[in-house]
């Protein structure tokens, strides 16, 4: 393998990301993440908890804390961020070209897997030096810089490359470049906090063979608190304490060389998703992308839409309607249409969704709203972007309104869709439950604006999809936080939590209108 090509590849894979808005967006994100994750213990809350004692925040404290629950959210988020390189070069006319070089298959390959590396690092980086700011402010003890560093790297590296492997098989097996493979991905992040859940029963500390699986590195925090504390009852995450506890100080030296080994292992196991990339690499090959990207059929969803397209007719009523309503709401009228006719399996969804939110009970109602908003978010996440995917964005800035009138088109498509599926639900609460119908109303209006917002930023859907579906994930799990409670269905949104939705809504909505008429928005080359 050719050393100085590999680093060139990765220099100018690095470049490519670090240039892009999406980039600066991110990293503001893990900023305000860091901050928001490490409780204040003024206000009750701690980031750890032992048998409602709280752990002092130490650096080790808040290193192992900080980066075990960043995990997670880098397996999803930075998944997605790193997704989606070879179609772009496929559809700027750059895969051709990079099929005729010389490269070999596997020095591009591994070049593209060390750019990812290197930019999820400095993502975990940016987020480690927001921690260490809300050390300063909030910590106990002094700030020991190896003991960040030492826990960072032993928690996230296997993160790191099992989210740059798993990047890079799914863009270059044919198959899993669409949405099947964003879907399959999701379930693959499911089944590792699950995992974690099961290895967790295992409270010894020692080194097992689940361990290596354990790449987001909650299960390998949970192993060293209980080694070091002796108690299996505790809370890694923001939660609530009793303050007539003595505080609880860790060990300034938390890895056995048992836990050492296991993230090794980790890591090792985190690069077997490359081998069936440079097995099945396309390496652009028209026969073998571009054909497939064609077919109608190439998915069990296309599969679907091309035996459900007699159901378009149902919708031609909506294009009638959004010619004769003028400006903007005829346009948003008409995108729907779009959204709906491109995907007939949609028409089928919000045909069941508005049935259920209508004539569903009212102790249901929580239940389908979970999956309703699951739903939607998936299909609404790509609305701001197909026009750039499709290549006609200059075309419909030409339309009335030119691109102003179109970020707002899209935004309006987001929100009515949501109305669609979900208004029932609204209409219900609004006798039995106003609080949770504002919620509703609330939140479907900032996903909406979050989901514009980030499509115009990143010019793809994926960063969206992402945070969207880690976010919809926590909620189902963490039930009684109001501020994760977007759109009502765990019943513990609040006027505050309603609030911060709002502002959210008005900021993100400010910040996509802006970019989009800047042209802000970083294209992927």
């Amino acid at each position: 393998m050719n050393a100085h090509t590999l680093l060139v590849l990765a220099q100018n894979e690095m470049r490519l990301r670090m240039r892009r808005l999406s980039t600066l967006v991110a990293m503001l994100a893990m900023i305000a993440l860091g901050w928001a994750m490490i409780g204040n213990p003024v206000e009750g809350t701690t980031m750890i908890s032992i048998e409602e004692a709280r752990v002092l925040y130490t650096s080790s404290a808040l290193a192992l804390g900080s980066a075990s629950l960043m995990g997670p959210l880098l397996i999803l988020v930075g998944f997605f961020l790193l997704r989606g390189r070879m179609g772009e070069d496929l559809r700027s006319g750059m895969g051709s070209v990079i099929a005729a070089t010389p490269v070999n298959s596997a020095v591009f390959l591994a070049g593209r897997w060390l750019g990812g590396v290197i930019y999820l690092g400095a993502l975990a980086g940016v987020f480690m030096a927001a921690i260490g700011v809300c050390h300063v402010v909030r910590g106990d003890g002094p700030y020991d810089l190896f003991i960040y560093l030492q826990t960072y790297a032993l928690v996230l590296i296997p993160t790191v490359f099992f989210t740059a492997s798993c990047a890079l098989a799914f863009d270059s097996i044919p198959w899993f470049m669409g949405k099947l493979g964003d879907t399959i991905y999701f379930f693959i992040w499911v089944f590792q906090l699950s995992l974690v859940a099961q290895i967790q029963g295992d409270t010894t500390g020692t080194l097992s063979w689940p361990m290596l699986l354990d790449f987001s590195g909650l299960a390998i925090a949970a192993h060293s608190l209980v080694a070091h504390t002796g108690i299996s009852s505790f809370s890694l995450g923001a939660s609530t304490f009793d303050a007539a506890l003595a505080p609880i100080v860790l060990p300034a030296q938390l890895w056995s060389g048992s836990l050492v080994a296991s993230r090794m292992g980790a890591a090792a196991v985190a690069l077997l998703p490359v081998l069936p990339a440079l097995l099945l690499f396309h390496r652009f090959s028209p026969d073998r992308v571009k054909a497939r990207l064609g077919q109608q059929r190439r998915t069990p969803l296309e599969f679907a839409n091309a035996h459900l397209q007699k159901l378009s007719g149902l919708v031609q009523p909506l294009f009638s309607i959004a010619a004769r309503l003028p400006g903007w709401p005829g346009q948003v009228v008409a995108d729907i249409a779009l959204s709906l006719v491109a995907s007939p399996v949609s028409i089928v969804v919000v045909i069941v969704a508005a049935a259920s939110s209508l004539l569903a009970k009212t102790a249901s109602l929580p239940g389908l709203l979970i999956g309703l908003v699951a739903v939607w978010g998936v299909l609404v996440c790509d609305i701001s972007t197909r026009d750039k995917t499709a290549m006609t964005d200059d075309m419909t800035a030409a339309l009335p309104g030119g691109s102003a009138q179109r970020y707002w088109r899209h935004f309006g498509a987001a929100l009515g869709l949501g109305l669609l599926m979900m208004g029932g639900i609204a209409l219900q609460w609004l006798v039995s439950a106003p609080a949770q119908a504002a919620a509703l109303l609330i939140g479907l209006v900032s996903l909406s604006a979050m989901a514009t917002c980030l499509g115009a930023v990143s010019k793809t859907s994926r960063l969206f999809m992402g945070l969207f579906l880690f976010g919809w994930y926590v909620a189902l799990n963490v039930r009684q936080v109001s501020w994760l409670d977007a759109v009502g269905f765990n019943g513990a949104a609040d006027g505050r939590s309603m609030f911060f939705y709002a502002v959210l809504a008005l900021a993100a909505s400010s910040l996509g209108w802006v970019v989009s008429q800047r042209g802000a928005g970083l294209s992927r080359p």
